[in-house]
């Protein structure tokens, strides 16, 4: 037995290890299905090496990656699992074959249902989650068991003793596993973002004061020239062109050096009330002119350190690039609401725009990436890092043609 409970351990690592070794650095939607492919073939590996007992009573840990699957993914991710179970359990025949299409449906049914409270869970209580899902599971079956048996003798308890551990310590050892695998990418992540940050101001002090002299010197002789009397209306057009791209060339080296150098510090202790309504009020012309109506709701009274001049910064380029994905849009809504929860200040900015894709979403704040034709990127660089200077992180949500939702979650 214990060699075969070693063998069906090493199944559930096995997609882990291959995902991590070969698949990790490719796209979201990629990873999905390559990770219920190879779930799928664990699955079929437990049922096919089951752990047998001296008793002659056999069981095996197929629920253990279904329910993970269910967990994290949700019904659309568990869906093809169940399928391919109950497929391959037919395949096998044998006994028991319609009790486990009933039992798996009750499983498909019930456990993706929870995925939602499971992911807003902390990793702590992930792990107590799944374990105790995998118990009432595995007890479930064995009740359903003991009515279709006799008697319930010494070997049935002692199916039950080793079916219940060993579905409970093999689930708490790998969702502790992955948890950590979890954590160690999002710090890697925090890591490389750090570095882009980095590496962007550097660059940024090194060039754009050497570049925004030129061009001052420039803007100032082609205004000059423009004054003249002697200039067709076609060289006065080239030369207000000039100055339109020379203007642009401005902004965006402005852009580089408000990061390389970011304004002193004004650092406060506050709800965020006040910065709040002045970007508000700051945007609301903005907004008039884009043909975007603005929904306004404060309710927080949780208060924290942060620097006035960078939340600022932050908020009106996250409201800036809402009212200008809205543009062409009927009916556009720019929605910004502040409220908290469990210690946290949560600002929600809500548009009814183009939206993006998940690959937009993936690359959203980094340095030289932009949705927008003529942008740099660097403000929504500015506005990760403001947020992250306070410890807090953003949540994006968004369906290509229907908005975006962007979420920021500070902590007090």
């Amino acid at each position: 037995m214990f060699e075969t409970l070693l063998l069906n351990f090493l199944f559930m690592l096995f997609p882990v290890l291959i995902f991590l070794i070969f698949f990790e650095n490719r796209p979201h939607a990629y990873n999905r299905k390559i990770l219920v492919l190879l779930t799928a073939l664990t699955m079929i590996l437990c049922i096919a090496k089951p752990i047998q007992l001296e008793s002659g009573f056999i069981f095996d840990l197929r629920y253990v990656p279904f329910i993970i699957t269910a967990l994290y993914g949700g019904y659309k991710n568990v869906l093809p699992l169940y399928l391919i179970l109950n497929i391959y359990r037919f395949y096998v025949g044998g006994e028991g074959t319609v009790q486990s299409l009933l039992f798996s449906t009750a499983v498909l049914a019930l456990v993706p249902a929870l995925s939602k409270r499971f992911l807003r869970s902390k990793p702590r209580g992930r792990i107590i989650w799944a374990t105790c899902l995998v118990i009432i599971t595995m007890g479930c079956y064995l009740i359903v068991l003991s009515l279709i048996l006799n008697k319930l003798d010494m070997q049935y308890w002692m199916l039950v003793v080793n079916a219940l551990t060993i579905h409970a310590v093999v689930m708490a050892v790998l969702m502790i596993l992955l948890e950590q695998i979890l954590l160690n990418l999002r710090n890697r992540e925090r890591m490389m973002q750090s570095e882009r940050l980095n590496v962007v101001s550097e660059l940024a002090a090194s060039v754009s004061h050497e570049m925004r002299n030129p061009l001052t010197v420039t803007s100032g002789f082609l205004q000059l020239l423009n004054l003249s009397k002697g200039l067709t209306p076609e060289e006065k057009s080239y030369i207000e062109l000039s100055l339109l791209e020379l203007n642009r060339a401005e902004k965006i080296i402005s852009d580089y050096l408000s990061f390389a150098k970011p304004q002193s510090e004004d650092r406060v202790y506050s709800n965020l009330q006040a910065e709040c309504e002045y970007t508000k009020n700051v945007i609301l012309p903005y907004a008039t002119i884009h043909k975007v109506a603005v929904e306004f709701s404060f309710n927080n009274s949780l208060y924290t350190h942060y620097d006035r001049n960078q939340m600022q910064q932050c908020l009106i380029n996250l409201y800036k690039n809402a009212i200008e994905a809205m543009e062409g849009t009927e009916d556009a809504v720019l929605s910004i609401d502040i409220s908290e929860s469990e210690q946290n200040i949560l600002i929600t900015i809500r548009d009814n725009g183009i939206g993006m894709t998940k690959e937009e979403l993936s690359r959203l704040g980094k340095p030289y990436y932009s949705t927008k034709a003529e942008g740099t990127g660097l403000g929504m660089l500015m506005a990760y890092n403001a947020v992250h200077k306070v410890g807090g992180h953003i949540r994006v949500q968004s369906v290509k043609g229907k908005g975006t939702t962007f979420r920021i979650i500070i902590p007090t």
